[in-house]
């Protein structure tokens, strides 16, 4: 299974969840789409530790198992499809999560979210997981992902 990280997805895997720590050891390839690299640094602009999480980011963004999805025509093409067809439905979503649909379905891959208005994109594959289930396997998902010899 190929499966996409939103910006929560990644946030719970580097504070160590069960569930999202257990997917990404499970799957053939990890994808992040640029869109949600943007909102990261957004994030650690805004916070304490830029130059460590922004270290840390690159540092997963470089490991053999992880893909960065670029923005594409093709991208911007089922962006424009969903983004009508969600508010034909009355039912809109954040800008950016339209987009990183969009992305995802390019692929063909699984999104990995707690974002529940993902469950509303027509014929698209989303993971849900709760936020709230964290425990200790940081580290070792961390090593899973940076290990050259994987």
């Amino acid at each position: 299974m190929r499966i996409a990280l939103d910006t929560k997805a990644y946030s719970a895997l580097m504070r160590g969840h069960r569930d999202v720590a257990a997917l990404v050891r499970r799957s053939e390839a990890v994808l992040v789409p640029a869109v949600v690299v943007g909102e990261l640094l957004y994030g650690f602009r805004l916070g304490s530790r830029f130059e460590e999480n922004t270290a840390r980011l690159e540092a997963f963004l470089a490991a053999s198992s992880v893909d960065l999805l670029p923005v594409t025509l093709t991208t911007a093409h089922r962006f424009g499809r969903t983004a009508a067809a969600l508010r034909q439905k009355g039912t809109p979503i954040p800008t950016n999560d339209i987009w990183i649909a969009a992305q995802v379905m390019e692929v063909g891959a699984d999104l990995l979210s707690s974002d529940s208005h993902f469950g509303a994109v027509d014929g698209f594959a989303w993971l849900p997981f709760s936020p709230a289930e964290e425990d200790s396997v940081r580290e070792q998902v961390w090593r899973y992902h940076t290990d050259p010899g994987r």
